[in-house]
This record gives C-alpha cells, sequence and structure tokens, in this order.
C-alpha cells in the first residue's frame, strides 16, 4: 500500500519537479500541503495524484504536464495540428501525426493533456 503523505522533497521527487517549485506551487495555492509539528509541508497522496492527473498508474520521464480540452484538430497528409485549451492561462499547439490523432481518437470538445519533453509536444488522453 502507498504512502498516504509524502514529505515534500519526497512529494517533488513523485512529481517530477523540484522542492523549489513545490514550495512556490504552495504558496500560489497551487498544491494543498498540510503541516506537521515542525512546521515542515506534508503533501497528501491525493493531491499527489491530483497533480500528475493519472491516479498513479502512469509514468513518463516527462515532467510538464498542461490539463486541458482539445479545441481544434487539423488534419493535412501524414500530419495533424492538436490545439489544447489548458487550464492554467496558456494554449498549447502540438504538431502530431495523423496516426496519432486516429489512435487517440482526438476531437475538439474532449479533454486531454498535453506532456511537454525538451520541444516535443506529445498528447495524451
Amino acid at each position: 500500500m502507498p504512502k498516504q503523505t509524502y514529505t515534500a522533497t519526497e512529494a517533488a521527487r513523485e512529481l517530477g519537479i523540484s522542492v523549489d517549485t513545490l514550495r512556490r506551487w504552495d504558496r500560489e495555492g497551487r498544491i494543498k500541503t498540510k503541516r506537521d509539528r515542525s512546521n515542515r509541508r506534508l503533501v497528501p497522496l491525493a493531491e499527489i495524484e491530483r497533480l500528475r492527473g493519472d491516479g498513479g498508474t502512469q509514468h513518463m520521464s516527462a515532467r510538464n504536464r498542461f490539463h486541458g480540452t482539445v479545441t481544434d484538430v487539423r488534419v493535412e497528409g501524414l500530419l495533424a495540428q492538436v490545439e489544447i485549451t489548458v487550464t492554467e492561462p496558456a494554449r498549447v499547439v502540438a504538431v502530431v501525426t495523423r496516426d496519432a490523432v486516429e489512435e487517440l481518437g482526438l476531437k475538439a470538445g474532449m479533454a486531454a493533456t498535453a506532456v511537454v519533453k525538451s520541444t516535443s509536444v506529445m498528447v495524451e488522453t
């Protein structure tokens, strides 16, 4: 059975972010933490799963995930452009293969996650 509460260091490792980022997210209210008797941050497992967006079932080396809604899919030849409006104040546009669009069943209005690694953007549903 997995731990139900993680230290800031453990939670940052699970989320693939730095401890500084976790602290900033806590100050901004993007992550819900508790404090122990020594005033150290503790992060519930449910909060890690919420931020990871996968219930703990998927693992990738990619660290940046932007959850949102597919707003446009344009297929031209072998490539497709997928536009996702993310919940953060941003818009992510990915150029993927037509096969990927068909395999994922991407359509405007459906929920999707943009996974950003380096200069590439992948899409998962």
